[in-house]
């Protein structure tokens, strides 16, 4: 994507109704005023707090935000050029119970409050492979914990993911942690049984797996 292009993206990010981007230092100094008011403040209603991480262009949120009505769903990205086709779209579509938060994924304590999220969904994460870079991994214990003080008690992770290193990491840390699994598969389009939403909604990447023989693996667990 060009610079030019990427630009205005971000320009016509600024305009839409259902994107925000709180500043680090605003977060750092905690005032951001949504957090702990997502339910009054933006979707005006007391319907279940879902979040996507790294939602990328935000087809997913999409996709289970039309599928679930009664549920308010938030696709979280650093990366506001990518996520603009899911926020533009959401408008165009009148899609309200979907928004977008440009944050990094760090920072999430900083925009919801205790007990203020009912799911996550974290989908094909970069598994971060190499030692250096497990900090990054989005499932690694300081990320647990952030996710465990936001979600609400028997609030629910979902993380699909083609990576069998992420899954079988993230399976590893859980069962050391003594943590809850509700549902494991190693492949979900083979070994049937997985729940319907998991294999109802597909990103354009998930399709491109597919179509080389890819084994996409899910795993539903809870933190507390």
């Amino acid at each position: 994507m060009g610079s030019k292009n990427k630009l205005k993206r971000f320009k016509e990010n600024e305009t839409f109704s259902n994107v925000y981007q709180p500043k680090r230092d605003k977060l750092l100094d905690g005032a951001f005023p949504i957090k702990g008011n997502w339910n009054l403040e933006v979707f005006k209603n007391n319907n279940p707090i879902v979040l996507e991480l790294g939602c990328g262009k935000g087809e997913y949120t999409l996709a289970l935000a039309e599928r679930y009505p009664d549920k308010n769903f938030i696709g979280i990205d650093i990366k506001g050029a990518r996520f603009w086709r899911g926020a533009k779209t959401a408008l165009e579509k009148d899609i309200y119970n979907a928004a977008f938060l440009r944050i990094q994924i760090e920072l999430i304590e900083n925009c919801f409050a205790s007990n203020e999220v009912d799911e996550i969904w974290i989908t094909f994460p970069d598994p971060q492979i190499k030692y250096k870079r497990t900090k990054h991994r989005l499932t690694n214990l300081q990320f647990l914990n952030r996710y465990k003080n936001i979600l609400k008690p028997g609030g629910l992770v979902h993380l699909k993911t083609d990576s069998e290193f992420m899954h079988g990491y993230t399976l590893g840390l859980l069962h050391g942690l003594n943590k809850e699994i509700i549902y494991s598969n190693h492949d979900i389009y083979t070994n049937y049984g997985s729940p319907e939403v998991v294999t109802a909604v597909q990103t354009f990447y998930e399709q491109q797996y597919l179509e080389n023989d890819k084994p996409i693996t899910y795993l539903q667990f809870k933190l507390n």
